[in-house]
This record gives structure tokens, sequence and C-alpha cells, in this order.
């Protein structure tokens, strides 16, 4: 029966050429869309180069002093970091770094953009980033302030062409400076935006010295880096307890805020002092994966019923010769899952192809998407459930078709 079924639906898919097209297309392209989105959320989330200790690690991305009548919120100071931070028992070691800045440089009369960040020397032991040639700068050269960087590997094929010379050694010139380079590590995405940069330069190296501002906020953030993951609790409460202890700094604020997150959370942050914004993020997604999935419901609803109107004549014979209602129902729905199906393995083709043109565009450079699989089901799971739920009404309203009505419109 099940086979009869599905050379009927094939046929009246064929037969109706129109209708096939809209519907294929709405689910196709839904797909497409759910599957892109979640590529590139699934790559910034969860990519886990440089930061391959995330298990036991938490970010400090921002502090927040609010009052009666005002607020203000930052990123820290180098004094906060070092003095209050980096006095935590807890924590194994604090990377240290900038928000990311950008200068321009000339190369035989080229003008080049070079977006460049100050680490301290425990950054490249809390991050694990892949060295390509040399290595990180240490300690001892980040401590006497020795004029050394540490390059991305695009910026080496900018900077010096096509030379496939080692860079280590070489000089780099970033604001009017000269730096000799002493490492080459591969490149990461600028989505990455708290570990990313072209060039990595030693705090002990800025302008002004960081240190000389005792205030709590300033232009840098920080990893807290656990001895095991048993310790990451203990780590957090202990940050917690550091910032209810804190002096507020001036008569015009009242409170101060501040939080020590795992990786997702940090990244949600809304900066609201008792939710970490998590979810309103999944709420967001989930809103509007919904929404997406409801327009081509919606839109499969009113086809299939315009389909059973064009078919009332044929429903109307079948009724005569002994069809029954159930038989009729269930013919419809298999009908309609079997287009789900089509229109769901379309829809996988299409993801595909469109991740490859944005990987082969380079439309953000090193952000290579791909396929989650696990999505993927959920995503198919999904099209079939809102597939069975689209053509559950219209083959409900065909079973009740009365059988003189349907066919006078023969």
């Amino acid at each position: 029966m099940l086979k009869n079924y599905f050379k009927i639906a094939i046929a009246v898919l064929r037969r109706r050429k129109f209708f096939t097209f809209i519907s294929l297309f709405g689910i196709s392209f839904t797909l497409t869309i759910l599957m892109v989105l979640t590529a590139f959320i699934d790559k910034v989330v969860n990519d886990n180069y440089p930061d391959r200790k995330r298990d036991r690690s938490l970010y400090l991305g921002n502090i927040e002093l609010r009052g009666k009548e005002s607020m203000n919120s930052s990123s820290f100071s180098y004094y906060f970091l070092t003095h209050f931070a980096g006095s935590m028992k807890t924590p194994e070691m604090i990377a240290i770094s900038s928000r990311s800045n950008s200068t321009n440089t000339y190369v035989n009369n080229r003008k080049i953009t070079i977006d460049y960040k100050y680490t301290n020397a425990d950054y490249w032991n809390v991050l694990d980033y892949d060295f390509i040639e040399g290595k990180a700068f240490t300690k001892q050269q980040s401590d006497n302030g020795d004029r050394v960087v540490v390059i991305s590997e695009d910026k080496k094929k900018e900077y010096f062409g096509d030379d496939n010379s080692p860079a280590v050694g070489k000089y780099i010139e970033a604001d009017n400076v000269k730096y000799r380079i002493c490492g080459v590590v591969r490149s990461i995405p600028i989505t990455a935006y708290n570990f990313y940069a072209d060039i990595y330069l030693p705090i002990t190296t800025m302008k002004t010295n960081p240190a000389s501002d005792k205030g709590y906020m300033g232009g840098f953030v920080a990893v807290l880096l656990a001895k095991s993951t048993d310790d990451v609790p203990k780590m957090q409460q202990e940050y917690a307890t550091l910032i209810s202890k804190l002096p507020i700094p001036g008569k015009e604020w009242d409170h101060i805020y501040s939080h020590a997150d795992p990786y997702i959370q940090s990244y949600v942050r809304t900066g609201n002092e008792e939710k970490s914004g998590m979810l309103y993020a999944i709420g967001a997604v989930v809103i509007f994966a919904l929404f997406v999935m409801l327009l081509p419901t919606l839109n499969l609803v009113n086809v299939n019923i315009t389909r059973i109107m064009e078919r009332s004549s044929e429903i109307g014979v079948r009724k005569a010769f002994g069809a029954s209602s159930k038989t009729l129902v269930y013919q419809f729905i298999v009908e309609n899952m079997i287009l789900t199906f089509l229109g769901s393995l379309i829809g996988v083709v299409f993801s595909i192809v469109v991740m490859y043109f944005i990987n082969s565009a380079k439309l953000i450079a090193n952000l290579d998407l791909t396929l989650n699989f696990t999505v993927l089901c959920y995503a198919l799971l999904t099209c079939i459930v809102f597939g069975l739920l689209s053509g559950v009404y219209p083959a409900w309203r065909m079973s009740k078709l009365n059988i003189v009505t349907a066919l006078k419109a023969q």
C-alpha cells in the first residue's frame, strides 16, 4: 500500500509542477538559511583555536560601575588585572591582552593595515596558538621591553609577499616602530575578537606605561586558567568575593559589577549584573528559527489546500468507490512527507553549495563554514515535524469533502 501511495505522490508532484516548485523552494530555502546561520554560530562559538584550555578557563571581559543616576562599563585597566585579579590564589596563570587596535604602515608604496594587540608573556602559555615558525616572546624579553613581535601567517604573506624564506629574525614596522619577528602563528578569523590580531606585542613596549593608571577601567581583558576543571567553580567564587570587597571609586557610584564567566557566557553577557545573557541569546535563536520555519509551514498549508480544491473531483470519485476518509488522509500526509523529504535533501545540497561559495569568497578571512551534523539532524527532524503539521489540516479538510460536492467540481 505504501508503495502505491509513493507512486501516486510522485505522479501528483510531477503533474502539478508549479505547486511542487513553490513547496520545494520554501522548504529548501528555509533549511539553507538555518544551516548556514547555525554553521556560522557554531564556528564562532565552538571553534577552540587558539583557546584549547576552555574547560578550565574563565574570562574577564568588562567591569561596570553603577550609581543611582549613571552607569559606566568598560574593559579592565592593566593595574586592575595585575594588582587585583593577579593576586588571586586559585588561577594557575592569567593571560592579559589589550583590545585590538589598528595602524597603517607602507611597504614598497603599498599601504598595509595592521591590527595589533599587546599581551603579557603568560598569554602564550594560557592560549595554544599554532606556531608555524619560531616561538612566542619570553617573560625575560617582555620584562626587558624588547621590541619583539609574533605575527600571523596572513600578515607575513601580505607584508613580505611571496618570499617563502623564514620570517623569524626579520623586522616588521608598526606605528613607526620596527619590531623583530620571533614567531609566526596560524591566523584566526576576526570573529574570535578576544584573540584576533595581525601582530602581538609585549605590553612593556607600549608608549605609555599601562601600570601607571591606578583606576579599574582601561583597554585590557584577561583569561584566568585554573589548574584543573575542578578548580573552576572555586576560581569563579574567589573572583566574585574579590569584586565584592573592592573599594568603590568616587561618590557617584554605589555598586561594582564584574563576572568571571565560562566562554559562552562571556560571549553573550549583556552587562546586566543579574543575568549573563545566555537565556536572551538562546531565546533569540529559537524564536528566529521558529519564525523562519513557521512562514514556509503556513505557505505549505495554503498550497496544500489549493491542491486539494484542484483534486476535489479525484477525491469524490475515490470516495464514491469506497475509499475511506482515513485512507485519503493517510495518502495525502504521505505525499506531503515525500515533498518535505525532497525539499530537505535539496536544502542540504544548497547549504553545502552556499557554504562553499562563502568560504571561497573569503568574506571573513580564516572562517571556514562546515555542516554541523548534529544541527543537521535536528533541522531535518524539525522539517519533518513541520511538514507533517502542514499536511494534517489540509488532509482533514480533504477527508470532510462531500462526495456530491466534490463530483460536481469535475
